[in-house]
């Protein structure tokens, strides 16, 4: 790899990370919405880990979380460790962990995983590999730190037309703003949303039995303002940039938008399809 790219990858890692950290307040607030609308998601990725007693559990990119503590809940006598590599994600994640026996959370990047080899029998990961500046790392350093026939369980976002639920965001911001949203070369929600891709990266990275499937993950919400304050408040890749825009422009953001969810919305709230790509995968006995 040229010097330059290495430079290039680690200025995107560092935006990536600081971008995390910047919406973590507002991933506190929404925990709870966040764990509802996956709930399947997390039940389907659990299933798929075949959590055991006895089993050391990470989950990496964990947001405040919601799976690795359902996967505590779920299974006793496992340890949890939840992990970021947004230091104030982590401390949020470790306060709702409080009380959970055997969970502790710490800051661990997803492409320097900072674990020995071998050391962990599931890995799980929602919602993050899509993340990662350099994914095929990703993937390898998942590979590193398995145990020999260690189960892996992760998910992201499929097609932008099947998750019109933030693509609506990103068209309209990209309209408004005149340029790509997000800009090229950062990693963004739907980086990884071919099947073949995600099911190459994990079998090229040593996993075997690798399997890709679709998961309906709808995005529900009592009124329009509730489903834009929740996503404008999370959004890691808009929120930075919904902040600087000018009142008169975000107004018309916000105008936009109105019309493009209208098609979603009832008498009972809104309710926009949302598709996420689950994989699964173990690692070799040797």
């Amino acid at each position: 790899m040229e010097p330059s790219s290495i430079v290039d990858r680690q200025d995107v890692r560092a935006r990536v990370h600081g971008m995390w950290a910047a919406v973590a307040p507002g991933w506190d607030e929404h925990a709870g919405s966040v764990d509802a609308r996956t709930a399947g998601l997390a039940e389907r990725l659990l299933d798929l880990a075949s959590i055991a007693p006895g089993d050391r559990v990470l989950e990496l990119a964990c947001g405040p979380g919601g799976l690795g503590i359902a996967a505590a809940r779920r299974v006793d006598g496992i340890e949890v460790v939840l992990s970021d590599v947004a230091a104030p994600m982590v401390a949020i994640a470790a306060s709702r962990a409080a009380g959970l026996a055997d969970v502790r959370a710490r800051v661990l990047d997803l492409e320097e995983i900072d674990e020995p080899d071998r050391s962990f029998d599931v890995l799980l990961c929602r919602e993050g590999l899509m993340f990662a500046a350099d994914p095929e790392r990703a993937a390898r350093e998942l590979h590193r730190i398995a145990r020999p026939g260690a189960r892996v369980a992760l998910s992201v976002w499929g097609p932008r037309e099947r998750n019109p639920w933030l693509g609506v965001v990103f068209d309209a911001m990209s309209a408004q703003l005149g340029e790509p949203v997000p800009p090229p070369g950062v990693p963004g929600p739907f980086s990884l949303a071919d099947a073949g891709r995600l099911a190459s990266l994990l079998g090229a990275a040593g996993f075997e039995d690798v399997a890709v499937e679709e998961q309906p993950v709808p995005l529900r919400a009592a009124s329009f303002d509730e489903w834009w304050t929740r996503t404008s408040t999370i959004a890691g890749p808009l929120a930075k940039r919904l902040a600087a825009m000018p009142a008169a422009a975000t107004a018309a953001l916000e105008a936009t938008l109105r019309e493009a969810v209208a098609p979603y919305a009832s008498a009972d709230g809104v309710e926009l399809p949302g598709l996420a790509l689950v994989a699964s995968a173990r690692r070799g006995e040797i």
